[in-house]
This record gives C-alpha cells, structure tokens and sequence, in this order.
C-alpha cells in the first residue's frame, strides 16, 4: 500500500506543478500569480477542495500525445468565501498557454453543474491562451458547452469572471454571459480578433492593451465592471462583491451586523444641493450621507459616468443604488448610462436586493448621435429594467426629474413602491426655460419688453410647476420630506417592504428591446 500512496503523492505534486517550475517562473516575471495562487488567495484557508486534478487530455493529433499534463490546464473545485460556499475555476497559463480543449471544457462544465444543483456562485479565474487549436471542432464545442450552462445559470446563481490574461476570440463570451468581468490593468485583456487580425483588415495599429485593456473596456465599451490595479486587488474585489450578493436566487443577500442609533438624522444632507439649480453637485455626496458609513461599492466606476450605480448596505441590509450624476453632463440619461443602469436593474431584481433611486435627471440628452444610435431602443431598456423589477424599489427625488426622464427613473407610475422628493425637486414636462418659451410664446413675442415678458412667465412656470408639491398632490410622490431625515426615512420604507411579493403575468419572458 505505501507504494501505492507514493505514486499517488508523486501524481499530486506533477499536477500541482503545472506546466513546469519554468513555466511558473515566466508567469511570475510577466507580474501575474499561477492558477493554484489565485486559488489560495481567493478561498478561505484550507477550505478548496480539487475536483478533477488527475485529468488528461485525450487528443492524439499534432504530437499531443507525447505531452500531458494532469489536470489538462484548468484547476478546478470548491471551497468557502467569508464561510459560504462557492465553486470556482483558474486557468493555468503555464499548461499549453491555458488553452481550452475538451477535457478542460469538461471540467468547468462539471463544476458549473454542482453550482446550479447546490444554489452557489460560480467564480471563473480566467488566462487563457483560447481554443487548443489541435483538437479543431472538439474545442470549440466545450466553448459552446460552457456558455450553454452560463445561460441556464443566469439569474439563477451569481456568475463573477475574472480576467487574469489574455481572453480572446470564442473565449470573451462566456464572461460576455457572466454578471460581472474584474480585469486587472496591464496584463489581462479582451477581444474578439486581435492586433494583428485587425491591422489585416481594417489597417489600423493598435496594440492590446488600447485595443482590449482593462481600462479600455472600463471607460470606453463598459464591457468590463471594474478594472483593478493588480491580481491581488482583483480579488480583493471579487469577496468584497460576493458579500453584497446572496448565493442564489432563492435567498437574500446576507446581512451586516448593525446596532441602531440614538438618531438616523444626517444634517449634512441639508446642505448639498446648491441654490442654484444649474450648478453640479457630487451625488455620491447624497449616496455616501444616507447609507451605513464606507459600505458603498460602486460597479462600473468609469463608464458612463453621468449615473452610478453599485451596492451598499443600509442598516446593514444589502441595497442596489441607481443615482443620476449631476457632476457629468448635468445627470443626463443618454444610450450608455441607459444600458449600464439597466443591465444593474436587472441583477438586482435576479438576485432579491432591493433598489434605492436618486433623481436628479433633466431629461434624455439630445442630438444626432443619440437618436442615430438608438437612444429611443436603449433608452427603453432602463424603463422596461424598472417596470419588471419586483423587488422593492424606492426612489428619492433630490432636485430635477424632467420629461420622459422622470418616469423612467423608477417613477410611481412604474411600479416603485415608495417615492420621496426633497424640497428642492423640480417634477415638470421640461425646465421652466423652455417651457415659459413654448406656453407663452404669443405673449412674449407682443410684449413690448420680450427679455421682461419672457423672464416673468418663466418665474411664474417655476412657482407653479418647479417644486413637487403637485406631484405630492396627485400622490405621485408620497412625501415631500427634509433631506436629513432621508436616511431613517428609508430604513423603515425598506424595512416595510421586506415581505413584498409580486406576480407578473404568466409568460415564458418578456421581449426586452435590446
């Protein structure tokens, strides 16, 4: 038997080591952890357990034969995050660059299984050199194998992808699927063709990191969710995100310990939105001053800047925060906010966490580029993201809520449950400018003194429409209530609606206008 055991340990250390301590040591240099250290720093200590170290490929093309590796260049198993259980997959670079044959697929689709049967998170750590090109078809179906179970998974269990190195053609859509993309700045990236595919095509020079960086697809295509400095940030992020989440869509989020206070109250709020209603203010001022003190965390930081949207925990309880950003292009809804707020709407709903709205939103931005590239369809995206949303959903209105804009923006008329407006807010057709133009326009144009005439009637549409008191008169907002008081206000909104169910009408899904 001791012969035996030692074969056993002598098989275990081959396939801990990869493809070689050279290998590794490329790794190292290139600033990037293996596949097994991602792992270790990932997990609680001592908690993973390997599923499928022992495996091989079975290709015998290409020479393939003379050169196996256990665990065909993928480590796969399951473990603990914070206590709770999560099933996760790295990519080992150093075993024919990461590459994705059958076997490899095999192994990931096996975990993904286990995921979906025992409601726990997926987390993929990827580096992946793509399909192994020696195996031709066999590959690119395990491709297709995995983003199958990524379908079947959504809105089922979170999926996170990190990405730890290259991720290119076939492989991008199976993060593409995922919840959310990390990628980490300087050596990881994403695309569909490469460099030298498109100089061919197109003849244009680009290197990867301009073409598919982390910071590329943070701020210019908001593929990526976040874009972390290096490995070890990357999952920092990944516990610090899974503790906002529950583990499947069946349960709620977990909550934070939390001893309430004396007073709720938050006077700083009082003093944030500024006299003048053009002038831009920080909204995560109003984010930071209501929820429980450092718990936000923002998701897509870079992109589309003019809304924020992340979790935060109010109370201790785990919320999704959707805020219109009057700091960059005055808080304007356009296609990418559109699309990145809907996309967070959504997830949220999926996974029971409840949504809290800021507004502060003078209308849609307007302009060729807009209507030439859908703002129309994309805008809809949000509107139909908040209509279906079941959760509860809660929206403060703290200055502007203008046009088509107000009712997308998590209205009553929507279906949100709770609808707050500061004194401060302005709920009217469009800003008291343009409309003293087009409702007074006979009048201004026969004045004698226009600049007089006009500027009077825009006061006169500002007392009468500029402040949501009609609105509160309608019932379209609850309660017109002081900005300090927001916080404890919110706490028990929230807490009222802890049991709130819906049923929508009976469908096999709805057709979102993508």
């Amino acid at each position: 038997m001791n012969s035996k055991i030692e074969a056993l340990d002598q098989k275990i250390a081959e396939a801990q080591l990869g493809g070689g301590q050279k290998r590794i040591d490329a790794q190292h240099k290139k600033g990037k952890l293996t596949a097994r250290e991602r792992i270790h720093f990932l997990m609680d200590e001592g908690s993973f357990e390997e599923i499928g170290m022992l495996v091989t490929h079975r290709s015998n093309d290409f020479g393939l034969e003379n050169e196996k590796y256990p665990g065909d260049g993928v480590v796969t198993g399951y473990g603990t995050i914070h206590g709770r259980l999560v099933y996760v997959f790295s990519q080992d670079f150093t075993v024919f660059g990461g590459s994705l044959s059958e076997t490899h697929a095999e192994k990931i689709c096996k975990i993904m299984d286990l995921a979906m049967k025992n409601g726990a998170p997926v987390i993929g750590l990827n580096d992946s050199g793509g399909a192994r090109i020696q195996e031709g078809v066999v590959s690119l179906g395990g491709y297709a194998d995995i983003f199958y179970r990524n379908t079947l998974a959504s809105g089922v269990i979170p999926q996170l992808s990190a990405i730890m190195g290259p991720c290119a053609g076939g492989a991008v859509y199976s993060p593409a699927i995922t919840d959310f993309i990390l990628m980490v700045e300087n050596t990881s990236y994403m695309f569909v063709t490469g460099p030298n595919v498109v100089k061919t095509v197109t003849h244009e020079e680009v290197t990867s990191e301009e073409l598919g960086g982390a910071m590329t697809h943070a701020s210019k295509s908001g593929v990526t969710h976040f874009a972390c400095a290096n490995e070890i940030e990357c999952i920092n992020y990944l516990k610090q995100l899974l503790s906002y989440v529950p583990q499947n869509c069946e349960e709620d989020a977990p909550s934070a310990p939390y001893s309430t206070p004396a007073s709720e109250k938050r006077t700083q709020l009082n003093d944030i939105i500024p006299e003048n209603a053009n002038q831009p203010y920080d909204m995560r001022e109003v984010i930071n001053g209501v929820i429980d003190e450092d718990t936000f965390f923002e998701v897509h930081k870079h992109y589309a800047e003019n809304i924020v949207v992340g979790f935060a925990r109010l109370a201790g309880k785990s919320i999704g925060i959707v805020a219109n950003q009057p700091a960059v292009l005055a808080g304007v809804l356009d296609i990418h906010s559109s699309t990145k707020a809907a996309r967070f709407v959504r997830f949220c709903d999926c996974f029971n966490i409840p949504l809290l709205v800021f507004e502060d939103v003078p209308g849609f931005l307007p302009g060729t580029d807009q209507e030439w590239n859908a703002i129309i369809t994309n805008g809809a995206k949000l509107l139909y993201a908040f209509s279906e949303a079941t959760v509860p959903r809660i929206t403060v209105i703290t200055r502007k809520a203008y046009g088509g804009a107000y009712d997308v923006m998590n209205s009553k008329h929507i279906g949100a449950d709770m609808n707050y407006a500061w004194p401060s807010a302005e709920i009217a057709v469009m800003g008291a400018k343009g409309a003293a133009e087009i409702i007074f326009k006979n009048e201004i144009a026969a004045a004698a003194d226009k600049d007089g005439k006009w500027k009077e009637k825009e006061a006169e549409y500002q007392t009468m429409f500029a402040n949501p008191y009609r609105a509160a008169e309608r019932g379209f907002i609850d309660e017109v209530i002081k900005p300090e008081d927001t916080r404890e206000k919110l706490i028990k909104a929230f807490k009222m609606l802890e049991n709130k169910a819906v049923k929508l009408p009976r469908k096999k899904h709805g057709n979102i206008p993508l």
